[in-house]
């Protein structure tokens, strides 16, 4: 039990914030903008390079960076936003879909033009010991601050959507965009606000990654899947459903690989990420508008 929560436990709600931040953004530029950003993980690895380039400079924790990173995301968001899918969203919500593979490449390609395509780690004081709890419970400091800050992440963010003006300007586009906008309401002010908030929540996800593992260009390409996932597991269009859903996607992926019966894995770690695609599959063929109820593909 306690290798289980030390080794299994633990380490799934930490990728489960990170699937969390990111399909928080996801769900809501779904939720407003009508269609499926496939850029949204290279994004994530901008906001991460973003950071690692203000490492290079200023030698503290890199968490301590993470605006840079944000910054960085969010003007990037704003640009191509402005340049790439403001003028196709008169036209078929497929234009701007496949125009976001378009701009995932062009994100990558950035990224490799100006920090190459090595691994490269994050330079942070060294290798920190774990937390030792009642001499029995090992866990990563990093797995620990993901998860702390995701949790502060939520309720600000429930706070700001729930209690203040765009927030709630936000919520009524999401809900119906053209009486919203009849009754006077700035669509575009609620776009922007989508993008800065998706934009931030990526950058502070991608540095979580790469402080667990490394950063590389790829990164944030790889989380993309299991991160719409818990897009839709939630409900699009729901921030506070991606979040869960992305909880339930990273335990899924961790507990599927425990010695559940017997001394051998139930399922092989190379198969964690397909386990996470059933959980969601079987999940909405039961409620396909997802956990908390959101807007029907």
């Amino acid at each position: 039990m306690i290798d289980f929560i030390n080794f299994y436990l633990f380490p799934g709600l930490a990728i489960g914030s990170v699937y969390a931040l990111g399909a928080v953004g996801i769900s809501m530029i779904f939720g407003i903008l009508r269609f499926a950003h496939f850029a949204h993980g290279d994004l994530m690895t901008v906001g991460t390079y973003g950071v690692l380039a203000a490492a290079g400079i200023i030698a503290i924790n890199p968490l301590l960076l993470v605006p840079f990173g944000m910054a960085l995301a969010i003007v990037v968001a704003l640009l191509v936003d402005k340049v790439f899918y403001q003028p196709l969203r008169t036209l078929p919500t497929i234009y701007t879909v496949i125009s976001s593979f378009g701009v995932a490449l062009i994100f990558r390609s950035l990224v490799q033009m100006f920090w190459g395509s090595q691994n490269q780690v994050f330079n942070s004081g060294g290798v920190r010991p774990p937390l030792v709890l009642f001499d029995t419970f090992r866990i990563s400091v990093l797995h620990v601050q993901a998860v702390l800050a995701t949790a502060c992440i939520a309720v600000a963010l429930h706070f700001f959507l729930s209690r203040t003006r765009t927030g709630r300007s936000m919520r009524a586009v999401s809900d119906d965009p053209e009486l919203a906008e009849v009754s006077g309401l700035d669509t575009e002010k609620v776009v922007r606000w989508t993008w800065i908030i998706g934009a931030a929540l990526a950058a502070i996800a991608g540095l979580f990654v790469a402080m667990d593992t490394s950063a590389h260009p790829n990164l944030g390409w790889n989380l993309l899947m299991p991160m719409f996932a818990a897009a839709i597991l939630g409900g699009i269009g729901k921030p506070m459903g991606a979040m869960a859903g992305g909880y339930i996607i990273g335990l899924a992926e961790e507990l599927s690989s425990y010695h559940w019966i017997g001394n051998e894995a139930l399922i092989s770690p190379s198969y964690k990420t397909a386990v996470a695609f059933v959980v969601m599959i079987a999940l909405l063929i039961v409620r396909p508008q997802g956990l908390f109820k959101g807007r029907l593909l």
